[in-house]
């Protein structure tokens, strides 16, 4: 079964980095567009960052610039390179992997990771 385990996560002061990973298992990682989700206390989970399969990376407007988002096929991994980090980005860090299938996506979920910018 597909598994996706964070990694990286932890307290930094602002304007600190962070360098965040998701290993997948148990599927053919090359073919899955890959993102970082977050998910801030009493807010709704929002999309950071996209990197499809082929093609180019998205951003949020409030991460670009800040954030990169990578991925080595070879060591079914996804990176989340956060720099210049503020308060307002402390949240629960999720990896998504997600393949459309005769029409039908398919979403997998890691388990989250935190990630806290004191001021």
């Amino acid at each position: 079964q597909v598994q996706l385990v964070e990694s990286g996560g932890g307290l930094v002061q602002s304007g600190g980095s962070l360098r965040l990973s998701c290993a997948a298992s148990g599927m053919t990682f090359s073919r899955y567009d890959m993102s970082w989700y977050r998910q801030a206390p009493g807010k709704q989970r929002e999309l950071v960052a996209t990197i499809p399969k082929d093609g180019n990376t998205n951003y949020a407007a409030s991460v670009k610039g800040r954030f990169t988002i990578s991925r080595d096929n070879a060591k079914n991994t996804v990176y989340l390179q956060m720099n210049n980090l503020k308060p307002e980005d402390t949240a629960v860090y999720y990896c998504n992997a997600r393949i459309s299938v005769f029409g039908a996506d398919s979403n997998y979920w890691g388990q989250g990771t935190q990630v806290t910018a004191s001021a």
